[in-house]
């Protein structure tokens, strides 16, 4: 455990935290984290998740951009929306394959450790990412997901720190997923209780 751990820890809990509650300061938060993070990454031999680390600047960077210019011109504040049935279904089936493709491709041309569980990692926080970027419901069960199956790996990896930072992010998803179905489809993002 190091400083720039701990710091990515810290840095983690806090734009976790900007998130469920919807504040778009939470996007610039998690550039930084995601910088730091990847160093960490790269020293534990995790090279899924240091790849994953850009795919979450570059996505993180879009979110950003997305959530300031917000939704309809009568709608300043993008709305929190729902995936259907079958996009949850097609998501599902290309992180599936994505995961088997670049878990296979790491366990035969590098050195990484627990390459499929890494390739399931990043495969999937892509895809949660991304949806969370969109302001889709949906992305806090995606992050459930990972964050479950990160903590075996790193813990696996002897990094404590981001184990419990991703337990935390566990409980944390779960807290996002509530505060954004209150505000779902809510035409300022808040719950109904606020918008008075």
């Amino acid at each position: 455990m190091n400083l720039l751990e701990i710091t990515g820890t810290v840095l983690g809990v806090v734009g976790v935290g900007l998130m469920i509650r919807q504040n778009i300061w939470g996007w610039p938060v998690g550039l930084v984290q995601v910088t730091i993070s990847a160093w960490v990454f790269l020293e534990a031999r995790l090279y899924s998740d240091l790849v994953l680390q850009g795919f979450f600047f570059a996505i993180q960077a879009y979110g950003w951009w997305h959530w300031r210019r917000g939704g309809a011109v009568e709608q300043p504040q993008l709305p929190v929306t729902r995936l259907r049935p079958q996009a949850i279904a097609g998501w599902t089936a290309v992180g599936a394959a994505a995961t088997a493709s670049w878990g296979e491709l790491m366990r035969r041309t590098t050195d990484a450790a627990l390459p499929h569980w890494d390739a399931f990692i990043l495969m999937f926080s892509v895809i949660a990412q991304w949806l969370q970027a969109r302001k889709r419901l949906e992305n806090w069960a995606g992050w459930m997901l990972v964050n479950a199956v990160a903590v075996g790996v790193y813990w696996a990896r002897d990094l404590r720190w981001f184990a419990a930072l991703y337990a935390g992010f566990f409980g944390m998803a779960v807290a996002g997923h509530v505060a954004w179905s209150r505000s779902l489809g809510k035409p300022d993002g808040r719950p109904e209780e606020e918008q008075r």
